[in-house]
């Protein structure tokens, strides 16, 4: 097979971030790795012009661009920019990897079957509105659970609401901090997890095609 035919049997991903870029890099390292293979990161979208995840999609040579909603008048007007973004490079997936805004049901029943996310928790636990980053992982701490993880899933117009892809229980220690354990669900969950959904949605939209 050609490479060109090659490249055409690959899906087209975007990967919306907003800050460190943990999980960019996770989905960087897979494809090189040949984890993700049925699919390929032909762009980064960031939300904050300062993101350091921006520094990485440099570092692999992937295309960036910055979607600021301060510079932008409405919710509205926001979205269309990333509609138009995802259209012009002709995007197959839109993968959610610390990605700080809300987005519309207008956005995402457009593209229904194609947005997922990583929430760092056993969804239905601790996910919704308001609950990202630490928030989550203190509140993990102080209901006393003993087990928390990562979850993957379809995103909808309900934060944390779209049908589950898949999960990763993790162990939570007595010694355990917001930070080290937002740490080990990252490494033993999270870093994991999304890859392996990101290569099976991806070849589920090739077999659509």
């Amino acid at each position: 097979m050609s490479s060109a035919k090659s490249e055409e049997r690959r899906a087209k991903i975007a990967v919306f971030v907003s800050g460190g870029g943990t999980n960019l890099q996770a989905l960087i390292d897979a494809q090189k790795a040949a984890i993700i293979k049925s699919g390929k990161i032909s762009l980064v979208v960031s939300s904050n012009p300062e993101a350091f995840a921006i520094s990485r999609a440099q570092s692999a040579d992937i295309a960036h661009v910055t979607v600021d909603l301060a510079e932008l008048t409405t919710q509205t007007d926001f979205e269309e920019r990333l509609c138009a973004l995802m259209d012009l490079w002709q995007i197959d997936l839109i993968v959610l990897a610390g990605f700080m805004r809300i987005l519309s049901e207008s956005f995402t029943s457009r593209f229904e079957g194609r947005i997922i996310n990583v929430h760092p928790s056993l969804i239905p636990a601790f996910c919704g509105k308001g609950f990202y980053g630490l928030r989550v992982h203190k509140a993990a701490l102080s209901y006393g659970v003993k087990l928390t993880g990562a979850t993957v899933h379809y995103v909808n117009q309900t934060p944390d609401g779209g049908e589950i892809i898949s999960q990763k229980a993790v162990e939570v220690l007595d010694s355990d901090t917001p930070e080290t354990l937002q740490k080990r669900v990252m490494e033993q969950a999270e870093w994991l997890l999304l890859p392996q959904a990101c290569e099976s949605v991806c070849k589920q939209i090739l077999k659509g095609r």
